[in-house]
């Protein structure tokens, strides 16, 4: 099944016109697949891959030494059982410990597992922001990643040396930079905005999608009005994070043009009955 193309333009938005999953909405497994609590771990995101999934949702810190890892929290406490803070720690220490039994992964391991795969990566912290654009330029990656951060400088911060740097160092021509999703300031204006009027395009200009939670406390984000402002002012809608197929299916019919979730199986279920799966590499034929 097929639905019309979706808006916006970077090379990362697979589903856009021209590009093998024009008009399916994305689904993105959030942290990967980790029933067993191993989030952010190869296994995690090996699970994820095997069910279907192409796009996964990651978070990236900075290691005392400067090897961008892949972690959510800032402290180690709740998934390592260690009191230190990511950024206390070489790489070498951080690969000691183990979450649910996996080890820790650097973002370029995430990049090399999965060159098939695209990667929505929340840069939690300003040091793991050059680190970010490294591990992009060094991978080639500018089509396989979306800069996403809480912080908009952060995301700005990516860009900025991506826009400034060729593919494989930082002082050749200027280069395309990866697509980005605003951080809280922008969410917050488009929440606004977008409930009463068109998004302002220049406004968002250097970001290619809103993620967004469908309500933030008693606020209700998502609403068929927010989806056709910011389609009109180019921009996608992706949700976070939806784990109940009833919800699923209901922004689905809503137009939403994304859904991150943490039961990957059940959102991949619900994609397969609307005729969204997989979301493998081959035409809009193939996966129909």
């Amino acid at each position: 099944m097929k639905s019309e193309p979706r808006v916006g333009t970077a090379p990362y938005l697979r589903n856009t016109a021209g590009f093998p999953l024009e008009g399916f909405p994305l689904a993105f497994s959030h942290r990967g697949f980790a029933p067993g609590g191993e989030e952010n771990t190869v296994k995690a995101f090996a699970a994820a891959h095997r069910l279907g999934f192409k796009y996964m949702e990651t978070d990236v810190h900075a290691s005392k030494d400067g090897v961008l890892m892949v972690f959510h929290d800032e402290d180690l406490l709740r998934l390592a059982g260690d009191r230190r803070k990511i950024s206390d720690c070489t790489a070498a220490e951080l690969g000691r410990l183990r979450v649910a039994g996996e080890p820790i992964p650097t973002f370029d391991e995430l990049l090399e597992s999965f060159g098939d795969s695209h990667f929505n990566v929340d840069v939690k912290e300003p040091g793991a922001a050059r680190l970010l654009a490294q591990a992009i330029n060094r991978h080639g990656a500018r089509d396989r990643v979306l800069v996403a951060a809480f912080n908009g400088l952060r995301r700005r911060k990516v860009q900025q040396l991506l826009a400034a740097s060729a593919p494989g160092d930082f002082g050749g021509p200027k280069g395309s930079p990866a697509a980005a999703s605003p951080g809280v300031l922008g969410i917050g204006a488009a929440t606004l905005l977008g409930r009463i009027i068109p998004l302002p395009a220049a406004l968002y200009r250097n970001v290619d999608a809103l993620q967004v939670p469908e309500k933030q406390g008693l606020v209700r984000v998502v609403s068929p009005k927010f989806i056709d402002h910011a389609h009109a002012a180019g921009l996608q809608v992706h949700v976070w994070v939806v784990d109940e197929a009833a919800e699923m299916h209901r922004l689905l019919d809503m137009g939403v043009d994304g859904i991150m979730s943490d039961r990957a199986d059940v959102l991949a279920g619900v994609m397969g009955e609307r005729g969204y799966w997989p979301q493998g590499s081959g035409s809009v034929s193939d996966n129909a």
